[in-house]
């Protein structure tokens, strides 16, 4: 198997008509890193996936792989297996058939072919459905058998297009794991609109909105230093009185955000450990004493609301 390779993108740019769809993204994806990459739909997602995957021609800029560009879409093939969002495959052949016939459309042996297409259905579990038809499948079986036909002449980058569409609770943590272990041996660019996926699987994450990159980094380099911050929801049973809230927002600076609803005060704060000591024993003075406190971390979600201003759509 070949190492991982690089991803870069330089300005790269891609207009349809007045509208500028992809707008001078910079991006780079590091050896063997899974990159989440993030956006509504009509963010630009797609149409810079197809660019960096050689379907697309830019505008301007350029992609590069180990600080290359592609020569050509034959180049791209070898470098690159691609899951489309749809799942793509021949309805009456089956698994272990088109698996073993698009390894050797890449260029394997039959030998070869047929040995990788095995162990690739036994890892997505598809190994006693490997005489099936595809038509035959369950829609979550088809997701893990266009997951297993990108991979079958072992690229070294990996691109996942909302690998867990479709998919049942079990067979989502089957592909998680299947992914998280493929980290390291290849360099995985995954888009999706799950941020709990994203979340799990993804060591950074870059965020697109109307063709640009708003923000890249860890996920939890983005939930700590974007969004509302971690909140703190206390209810007193009866609401409090608005000269408390008012005194609580001038004490304590580090308050993101403040709101009420009914007896409940929700407060987001960037370290809510470190303030919630301090926070608490201000109410206490006040004479007023929560019933109950909960806690609940910033979440990827909570990231793209606060930069965009809208929740992702499917």
């Amino acid at each position: 198997m070949s190492e991982p390779i690089r991803i870069q993108t330089r300005n790269l740019t891609k207009r349809f008509g007045e509208q500028v769809a992809v707008d001078h993204i910079n991006l780079e994806v590091n050896p063997g890193e899974i990159l989440g990459f993030l956006g509504p739909n009509g963010a630009g997602k797609t149409t810079a996936i197809r660019m960096i995957c050689g379907l697309l021609k830019p505008d301007e800029g350029e992609v590069l792989f180990n600080g290359q560009p592609l020569l050509d879409l034959s180049q791209g093939k070898a470098l690159l297996g691609v899951c489309p969002q749809d799942n793509v495959h021949w309805d009456r052949l089956t698994c272990l058939e088109q698996m073993a016939f698009i390894g050797e459309m890449y260029g394997l042996s039959r030998r070869v072919s047929l040995v990788r297409s095995k162990s690739l259905l036994d890892q997505m579990g598809l190994l006693s459905q490997s005489h099936k038809q595809a038509r035959r499948l369950s829609g979550g079986m088809q997701r893990r058998l266009n997951i297993a036909l990108a991979l079958v002449h072992d690229p070294p980058v990996l691109i996942l297009d909302e690998p867990e569409a479709g998919l049942d609770p079990q067979s989502r943590v089957l592909m998680r794991e299947f992914i998280r272990n493929l980290s390291g041996s290849r360099t995985i660019i995954l888009t999706t609109h799950n941020m709990d996926e994203a979340d799990r699987l993804s060591h950074r994450v870059a965020i697109i909105d109307e063709g640009r990159i708003l923000m890249a980094g860890t996920p939890d380099n983005l939930k700590h230093s974007t969004g509302t911050g971690n909140q703190v929801e206390l209810d007193f049973g009866n609401p409090l009185p608005a000269q408390v809230i008012d005194s609580l927002k001038t004490e304590f600076r580090s308050i993101r955000q403040l709101t009420t609803h009914n007896s409940q005060l929700f407060i987001h704060l960037p370290d809510p450990m470190k303030a919630l000591p301090d926070l608490l024993a201000f109410i206490n003075h006040a004479g007023f004493h929560p019933a109950e406190i909960k806690m609940r971390e910033n979440t990827l979600e909570d990231v793209f609301i606060q930069l965009t201003g809208k929740k992702l759509q499917t």
